[in-house]
């Protein structure tokens, strides 16, 4: 009985040092971490797209209060949760506009020449380094949709004619679709923007012409009749300055392919 009872008492005695010994590490080992971390965090949208240029929705909130991140770089908030976050620091920012993404490519089935028939991976990136893509455009979208898989808004689909498109009420501008766009015809362009010549072909006008018939074959005539001097020539494509483009649409209605779209304004 004796045995019994000394056991008992060693075991507790165990017990009560062991308890000691977690308490003092607990306060030697602590680490404060500040409770506006966790409350910014619930305020973002927690799906980790890193827009915001950080690893995740928690690594970012974290950046907020230990490193000073502006707390607007989060391209799914909305404006109430920025300013309740703006509201938790007791500071102010002022809000960005709204960007989305823009295909950059209207070679559609019908529109755009094919060299074969494509039958491997559903993947941009593997088909544009294992047969280079099976249109004979060297700079139109692949079509096999590897910037929907990497929407993390379900904000992109698979048209059926073999382009991508993007709902313009779920798209964050989060860049996502731009990343995985082996191509880059893929780009986050501002919601103020009214036109664009959304083609990518930096070909000659002959040679566009001969593969796509809705290319921008180089051929100046919106450059030369936009009264706001809003469009340049880059490596032989029109380029729509937003800054300067008043939604004139005189390129649009001048352009002989049709590349020189009307897109999103404000009301996107």
């Amino acid at each position: 009985m004796g045995a019994v009872l000394t056991a008992v008492f060693a075991m507790a005695g165990l017990g009560i040092l062991m308890s000691l010994l977690l308490g003092i590490a607990a306060k030697v080992f602590y680490v404060y971490v500040d409770p506006r971390i966790e409350r910014i965090s619930d305020q973002l949208p927690g799906a980790n797209c890193g827009g915001c240029g950080y690893a995740g929705c928690s690594d970012y909130a974290e950046a907020i209060v230990l490193k000073g991140a502006p707390p607007n770089l989060c391209v799914a908030a909305s404006k109430e949760a920025i300013e309740n976050i703006c509201s938790i620091l007791g500071t102010t920012v002022e809000l960005g506009e709204r960007k989305i993404a823009m295909v950059f490519c209207r070679g559609t089935l019908d529109k755009a020449k094919k060299k074969f028939v494509y039958d491997g991976a559903k993947d941009c990136r593997a088909a544009l380094v294992s047969t280079g893509g099976d249109k004979e455009c060297e700079y139109g979208c692949l079509g096999l949709g590897s910037c929907v898989k990497a929407c993390p808004f379900g904000a992109l689909t698979m048209g059926e004619d073999g382009l991508p498109k993007v709902d313009t009420t779920l798209c964050t501008g989060c860049g996502n679709c731009a990343k995985a766009c082996p191509r880059g015809i893929i780009r986050i362009v501002p919601v103020s923007q009214v036109t664009a010549n959304l083609c990518s072909n930096k070909e000659r006008g002959k040679q566009v012409k001969e593969i796509c018939s809705v290319g921008c074959i180089g051929c100046r005539i919106c450059q030369k009749s936009c009264p706001e001097k809003a469009i340049t020539m880059i490596d032989g494509l029109a380029v729509v300055d937003p800054k300067k483009c008043k939604g004139n649409f005189i390129c649009v209605e001048k352009c002989p392919t049709g590349s020189m779209q009307k897109i999103f304004s404000e009301a996107a």
